[in-house]
């Protein structure tokens, strides 16, 4: 009976009467990548190939983890165990699922890389596309599934293998309710990829699992390659990734989860002690603005009494900062030229303190400062909550040219952070020196808070910050934060004839030179 099933799957295989019966590659996977896709795996990706298509073969039902550094080859992997399971089951068939947290672009990139492996001759008239989410060859079949929170992936089963891709962004409920479970009915053999983010990942939950019963046993489950690894193999990455530590340094959350698969837990401090050192400048302290030839003055403003999208006053356990601001902080900095010829730096030079003010009189406050002390020629401004209503004033009286409200939600804080360690760790933003080394008031506030903030961990790769759990402010780190994008916007002076000549006065339109980015 098995033997008829077997040849009644052979004739729907065949989509050609005349065309001799689709046969499965014998070749062996290793030469499967480099005689039919064309691209041989390295060494440790097919260690983990091993592993992963030995439980498939034997039914084991394994769990394996799959870490590797950014750009080194896991959705290379991934598409060519795809290939190779519908190629050696496409006359008796089975089904692989395939989940990532969102359908585009995740999914959809992954659709396009295993179509473009399964470009080959011998796929002619067996390889087919359906739905928009399933690729098939003969009775085989994978099926793209999004793991969004609020997807209906009800039904699916993975018959030959389940896999989980950026796992660290999918929810861990999600994937114990409705996705786990298509792996019972075959006990299919399941692979989780992705890179660091935080303990509390499905990622890493399965790995410290992995990790126990390897101890018990001795099989390897978890194959994780960080950087290094793919140094060794390709020199031209190994330089791409030591200048992008040199830039950012090692203690940046993205060097540190993309390429040293490092976690980031939300414990330590927003500023490494690295990172401090870097902010201590030598510039004294400013009053007023220097008349000096490749200087220009930007500010970055925090607003008292500020709630972002999303924060409630109830609600501490989800609040971006803590606790409530009840400052507005300003921040001048001028940008100047190095020396060197090399990357303009950004000199905070005076700090502003206000609180308890009507949002008039800081209006009024800062419009002077800033148009007519200063001369910023960038102003960023907190535009969340009552900020809203004072940004826009400033805005209209410094013009749209200059001002840039800037709204604080989960995303757009999560750039600015990053932003913010990125002009950090490069040593181009830096806060004064003042005189005989005892701090004044405002100096003091700064140092305490921006060596006491702590970042905020989100799914999805997002980052944020806020100030010490029981007590504190974080309201100059946001400026800081607000100053720093202020600046990455800024010719130095020396150029600005050139910005102001292609300028459009009172829109946000800006010259190629004054959109460039440090």
């Amino acid at each position: 009976m098995a033997t008829l099933a077997r040849r009644q799957a052979r004739r729907r295989v065949d989509t050609d009467d005349d065309a001799p019966p689709f046969m499965p590659f014998t070749g062996g996977f290793e030469a499967f990548g480099a005689e039919v896709v064309g691209r041989p795996l390295r060494t440790y990706q097919l260690a983990a190939a091993r592993a992963i298509l030995g439980s498939v073969a034997r039914g084991e039902g394994e769990t394996f983890v799959v870490m590797m550094a950014r750009q080194m080859g896991k959705n290379e992997l991934s598409a060519q165990l795809e290939a190779w399971l519908l190629d050696q089951n496409a006359v008796t068939g089975g089904t692989i699922v395939k989940a990532a947290p969102t359908f585009r672009p995740q999914l959809h990139v992954s659709l396009a890389r295993l179509g473009n492996t399964l470009h080959h001759p011998r796929y002619e008239g067996v390889m087919r596309r359906s739905h928009g989410y399933r690729i098939a060859v003969g009775e085989a079949e994978v099926v793209f599934l999004s793991a969004s929170p609020h997807a209906n992936v009800a039904g699916a089963t993975a018959s030959l293998l389940l896999e989980i891709d950026e796992a660290q962004d999918v929810d861990a409920a999600k994937y114990a309710r409705d996705f786990r479970p298509m792996a019972a009915a075959s006990n299919a053999t399941t692979v989780i990829y992705g890179t660091a983010w935080t303990p509390e990942t499905i990622l890493e939950a399965q790995r410290a699992v992995n990790d126990d019963r390897t101890r018990i046993d001795g099989m390897a489950r978890n194959f994780v390659f960080d950087w290094t690894t793919g140094a060794a193999h390709n020199p031209a990455y190994g330089r791409f990734v030591e200048a992008e530590i040199a830039r950012m340094g090692e203690g940046h959350p993205l060097i540190r989860t993309q390429y040293l698969l490092l976690t980031l837990d939300g414990r330590g401090a927003l500023l490494s002690p690295e990172n401090l050192l870097l902010m201590r400048g030598t510039h004294p302290r400013q009053l007023a603005p220097l008349d000096a030839p490749g200087v220009t003055y930007v500010a970055g403003i925090d607003v008292a009494g500020g709630i972002e999208d999303g924060e409630s006053a109830t609600n501490d356990a989800d609040r971006f900062r803590e606790p409530r601001r009840d400052r507005t902080v300003a921040g001048i900095a001028e940008v100047v030229t190095a020396n060197d010829g090399g990357h303009p730096r950004t000199r905070l030079v005076e700090v502003y303190e206000w609180s308890g003010r009507p949002l008039h009189e800081q209006c009024d406050r800062l419009v002077h400062l800033l148009r007519d002390v200063w001369r910023c020629r960038r102003v960023v401004i907190d535009a969340s909550g009552l900020g809203a209503d004072l940004a826009a004033r400033v805005a209209r009286a410094l013009g749209a040219a200059v001002v840039e409200p800037f709204t604080f939600t989960v995303g757009s804080k999560s750039r600015l952070t990053y932003h913010l360690l990125a002009h950090v760790a490069s040593g181009r933003l830096q806060m004064w020196a003042e005189e005989g080394g005892a701090r004044s008031p405002v100096a003091e506030s700064f140092w305490t808070e921006v060596s006491r903030a702590r970042p905020v961990v989100r799914p999805g790769g997002h980052l944020g910050f806020m100030a010490p759990p029981g007590g504190g402010h974080d309201d100059h780190v946001a400026m800081l934060a607000l100053l720093a994008w202020a600046a990455r916007g800024v010719m130095p002076a020396a150029a600005q004839a050139l910005v102001r000549a292609t300028a459009i006065p009172g829109t946000r339109a800006r010259s190629r030179l004054e959109a460039s980015r440090f």
